[in-house]
């Protein structure tokens, strides 16, 4: 396909961006030009500049996978603990439409000491403290409500907006609208502990109807972030190269017989940077150079945090290297039965565990990042698919709930030590159902503070224009600063 013909069909089809019709929608606004048009076939994550002045540059999306009792670490409930085994009272119950898996028990209190800290106040539990010292940092929001009440859909939900798979996630967005700030490594990079992928693997991470090349790359725990990345032992670095120059002559001759592959875009993509990679990547990653300072900050000298606190070291040094969107999906300590933070009974040591696994880790990243300067350009998430109820379940745990819970973010463009909304007097449902943040609208103020407009984030989609947000969300305008 010669050059010419190549822009003709890009700018019919937009690559899927919905053409010149709505040219202006795109990043940056403006002409759907042919140099435009070029660009995106020579390099579709060239970097693209984003709707308005974005406030940070990179985020860190911090997923609690299973769903902890925000109850149980940052919404102190004085009346959930004087009226602690009683049947919750009906009023409570108001407005649920949908019942959990395990029915409605005793309303439960776990036996937690609460205080308060910095000048905010902020309510935190002896779960948590070292997070807790950051809480002039950290901005609330306690009124989260979402959709489902099972893990996988709500985790689908949280990452792509969708309850079924098909979607691209709020990473793939982020990646199609913005680019890549690093030509050298993926502009999305999703981390784990543990010794198997999340729950549901690449759906969570994946570009959904967007071209491939935007997906997320998962990097491995161990010193092997990427298998197969590292040269053959056997194979002289003349060899690999002549091999990638014939593979990128192929793959470049099949792309021009078939211009709507994506898949075959993102591969030929996929091989120029695995090339570049094999010297980024694993200097990304390689921890050997941090201060032993810097790793008892994260928790690396503790068996329960050492791998967790890893993954988000590594995410400090991803983020110093300017990879745009990091996904940090937690697990379970090694060795241990606790896999995630699904306590449906035994709560107590459930939490105990996990809460010892991330709070040190936690806080010693948002400490490092504000040391090095970071925490002004960069967005730490903090999230789950759901909360879990104020009421017992198998007498010490607690079942899903999707009616009232906390998240937080800490970073640039948010009113520091603050909170929105609260959930009602046992922490079941959100008080105020005006203040409600849904995932869409978590997924809206993200957008905005990288500069993005999620109304006019657009992708041309089997003829409809489709928006990270789908046809809800707001952003949360009150936290922002």
């Amino acid at each position: 396909m010669s050059s010419h013909s190549r822009r003709d069909f890009l700018l019919k089809s937009g690559l899927g961006l919905g053409g010149a019709a709505i040219s202006g929608l795109l990043p940056g606004g403006g002409a759907f030009s042919a140099a435009f048009a070029d660009e995106l076939v020579a390099d579709p994550l060239a970097p693209k500049k984003p709707h308005f002045p974005a406030k940070v540059k990179s985020v860190i999306w911090l997923h609690m996978d299973g769903a902890p009792s925000t109850l149980d670490l940052y919404d102190y409930k004085p009346d959930l603990i004087k009226l602690a085994g009683q049947d919750i009272p009906a009023s409570f119950l108001k407005g649920i439409k949908t019942s959990t898996q395990g029915g409605v028990g005793k309303l439960y209190a776990s036996n937690r000491t609460w205080k308060q800290y910095g000048q905010s106040g902020a309510w935190f539990s002896d779960l948590v403290p070292n997070i807790a010292e950051h809480a002039d940092k950290i901005t609330f929001i306690k009124s989260s409500v979402t959709i489902g009440a099972t893990h996988d859909i709500s985790i689908l939900k949280l990452n792509t907006g969708d309850l079924n798979p098909g979607r691209p996630s709020l990473g793939a967005w982020i990646t199609y609208a913005l680019g890549s700030a690093n030509p050298d490594l993926p502009p999305y990079v999703v981390l784990y502990n543990g010794s198997t992928e999340p729950r549901a693997g690449g759906v969570n991470w994946s570009s959904g109807f967007l071209p491939a090349v935007y997906q997320g790359t998962p990097f491995r725990p161990g010193s092997e972030p990427i298998l197969y990345l590292a040269r053959p032992e056997l194979q002289s670095a003349d060899e690999q190269r002549a091999d990638l120059n014939l593979l990128k002559r192929l793959d470049t001759q099949s792309a021009a017989r078939y211009p709507s592959d994506t898949e075959l875009k993102a591969r030929l993509r996929s091989y120029q940077l695995a090339d570049r990679m094999q010297v980024a990547a694993p200097a990304a990653v390689d921890l050997s150079k941090e201060t032993d300072i810097t790793k008892e900050m994260y928790g690396l000298n503790d068996k329960i945090s050492e791998s967790y606190g890893t993954s988000l070291l590594r995410a400090r040094r991803l983020v110093e290297q300017g990879v745009r969107f990091i996904q940090v999906v937690s697990a379970g300590p090694e060795g241990l039965s606790e896999r995630s933070w699904d306590a449906h009974s035994d709560l107590e040591k459930n939490h105990g565990t996990m809460a010892k696994m991330v709070d040190k880790p936690i806080a010693g990243l948002l400490a490092d990042l504000k040391s090095r300067g970071l925490l002004d350009s960069t967005l730490v998430v903090w999230t789950s698919e759901f909360g879990r109820t104020s009421y017992g379940q198998s007498g010490n745990g607690r079942d899903h709930n999707p009616w009232g819970y906390t998240q937080w973010m800490a970073g640039g463009g948010l009113k520091a030590g603050f909170t929105y909304g609260e959930t009602d007097e046992v922490g079941l449902q959100t008080a105020d159902k005006d203040k409600a943040v849904d995932t869409y609208d978590v997924h809206a103020t993200v957008l905005q503070l990288l500069g993005l407009d999620h109304l006019k984030t657009t992708f041309l989609n089997n003829g409809r224009s489709e928006r990270p947000t789908v046809v809800y969300g707001k952003v949360i305008k009150e936290i922002l600063a």
